[in-house]
């Protein structure tokens, strides 16, 4: 922290209330009221680069969203993950199909974990404002164990897979594998000769993957440190467990309010005590998602010894919680849910994809019990 409690490119963050916080997420959710309904949604799933273009200007110049993590000295807001987070949890409530996670999670994690000086002011001040985005590739073909890319004398060759957001994005972050087991970070224009970017068909039309690949292509590498990858993962899964319970949440609302407008019997479904039962399990589900949720972002946000626990516990915990959540809202709108005319269906779609992001729940946790043994 400086003289006047700002954050600098240190990462320190400075700390605002519980109740700034919240006026932060209205804030978004009454912007998201006015310009994200699901028309615009499954309006822009089908545009170029899959996302709303305009939704995501108007987030970075209205609320300053991109800004939030990135310190002062870079053009940012200077304050935390935290902050991040309640935007990411309003936005998975509205499926928006915004570079929020794939830029200003990943991508600008990857840059503040490297805390190179000179990449993060040529870098950060343009994903701060919203003039360009940045996408993060990595995953190999069966994960993100082994990165799909290979580093050999500053040229890049290999594909990364499930890259979001990377058909829209100006700058690639690339984790590609050097000698031997060592990782290490690249930036590359999306535009160089040597780079094919090829969208990939999804299961979540709502997010945007696709697979990358690089033939030779010269690269800016990024001195970083020897955990980068597993600390991005361990921000990746605390933060995505807050847009997934805002997904969560979304869904249980939206069923609530069809079984109070549904009869059967002449009586509203809603009103049979069964059904209250199971909605009121799918409540404690998205509480205690919550508190997991916010538990594993504090930590990440003060870069906590157990984050990386706490992280994965919330990874395993949300991920299964959307899926319970999501798969009960199917079964209690009956045969209207899985039309594609009715949104809750893409909000079982998402459940389902964003479990599978940074590493499958039940992989993570045999890993981690391996590691204990």
């Amino acid at each position: 922290m400086n003289d006047t409690g700002t954050a600098t490119r240190s990462s320190d963050a400075f700390t605002i209330s519980a109740e700034e916080r919240e006026a932060l997420a209205e804030a978004v959710r009454d912007l998201l009221r006015r310009r994200a309904d699901s028309a615009s949604v499954r309006t822009a799933m089908s545009s170029t680069g899959r996302i709303d273009e305009g939704l995501w200007q108007t987030l970075c110049a209205e609320i300053g969203v991109a800004a939030l993590p990135i310190p002062e000295d870079d053009g940012g807001a200077g304050a935390s993950w935290a902050e991040l987070a309640a935007v990411l949890e309003e936005l998975g409530a509205a499926l928006s199909p915004v570079p929020a996670f794939g830029s200003s999670v990943l991508a600008t994690g990857a840059i503040l974990f490297a805390q190179d000086d000179e990449v993060a002011s040529q870098l950060l001040p343009a994903l701060a404002s919203g003039e360009q985005t940045a996408a993060l590739c990595w995953a190999g073909e069966r994960g993100w164990h082994t990165p799909g890319v290979q580093a050999d004398a500053g040229l890049l060759s290999g594909t990364a897979h499930f890259v979001i957001d990377a058909e829209s994005a100006d700058t690639l972050l690339v984790l590609a594998s050097g000698p031997g087991e060592h990782v290490t970070l690249h930036s590359v224009a999306a535009d160089a000769a040597g780079v094919t970017v090829s969208p990939l068909p999804l299961l979540d039309p709502t997010r945007a993957l696709a697979s990358v690949r690089f033939d030779e292509v010269a690269s800016t590498a990024i001195p970083a440190p020897a955990d980068l990858a597993a600390r991005l993962r361990t921000l990746g899964w605390a933060l995505l467990s807050a847009e997934q319970v805002g997904g969560a949440q979304r869904a249980l609302d939206l069923t609530v309010e069809y079984t109070k407008s549904r009869k059967q019997f002449g009586r509203t479904i809603g009103s049979f005590q069964a059904l209250k039962h199971r909605m009121a399990d799918m409540y404690v589900l998205v509480e205690t998602a919550r508190s997991i949720s916010r538990a594993a972002v504090a930590a990440v946000a003060v870069d906590d010894p157990e984050a990386a626990e706490l992280a994965l516990a919330a990874h395993v915990y949300c991920s299964d919680a959307y899926r319970s959540i999501a798969g009960e809202a199917i079964q209690l709108h009956g045969g209207i849910g899985i039309t594609w005319e009715h949104d809750i269906q893409l909000y079982f779609k998402r459940a389902q994809a964003s479990s599978q992001l940074l590493g499958a729940p039940h992989l993570a946790v045999a890993e981690a019990a391996a590691r204990l043994r």
